[in-house]
């Protein structure tokens, strides 16, 4: 007994591994990937962009560690963006004007400011003391920040 093909074979296709080509009317497909389209003469060449390579930074973003919601940078253990007011100044308003509140009006911190002006007044300036200290503090520590809770620049 001969064992014969399972199907019987398509007289349409030939034998050995050919392709059949297309019906009639067809467009017959390219033998190989279609290359980009040569530029015409007059025309600038647009050359495409290269695919992005991981590591690398993309053309159009921002540097390492810049970021629009953090123009001023990030603090380097918290991650939280860097205020827009700098620890001198603030420092160096609170030393001498801390009776007035200045430096906490510049961080934004109004309600400590007010109570550093009553004070100051109701002392009869004797509470001025509170500003100078303070100013210190904000000089001498890392952990002052602004009224949004974002810690002051350095410089």
């Amino acid at each position: 007994m001969t064992q014969g093909p399972e199907e019987p074979l398509d007289p349409n296709q030939p034998s050995g591994g050919e392709s059949v080509p297309p019906p009639y009317g067809q467009p017959t497909p390219p033998p190989f990937p279609q290359q980009p389209e040569q530029p015409q003469p007059g025309q600038p060449y647009q050359q495409q962009p290269p695919p992005p390579q991981p590591g690398y930074q993309q053309p159009g973003y921002p540097p390492y560690g810049a970021s629009p919601a953090a123009p001023y940078g990030v603090h380097p253990v918290t991650g939280a963006p860097y205020s827009d007011k700098t620890k001198l100044v603030a420092g160096l308003l609170q030393i001498f004007l801390g009776g007035f509140g200045v430096g906490r009006f510049y961080l934004g911190d109004t309600k400590t400011a007010v109570w550093q002006i009553v004070v100051t007044v109701l002392t009869c300036g004797i509470g001025s003391i509170w500003g100078l200290i303070d100013g210190i503090m904000i000089l001498a520590t890392d952990n002052v920040t602004d009224a949004q809770g974002r810690p002051l620049r350095t410089s």
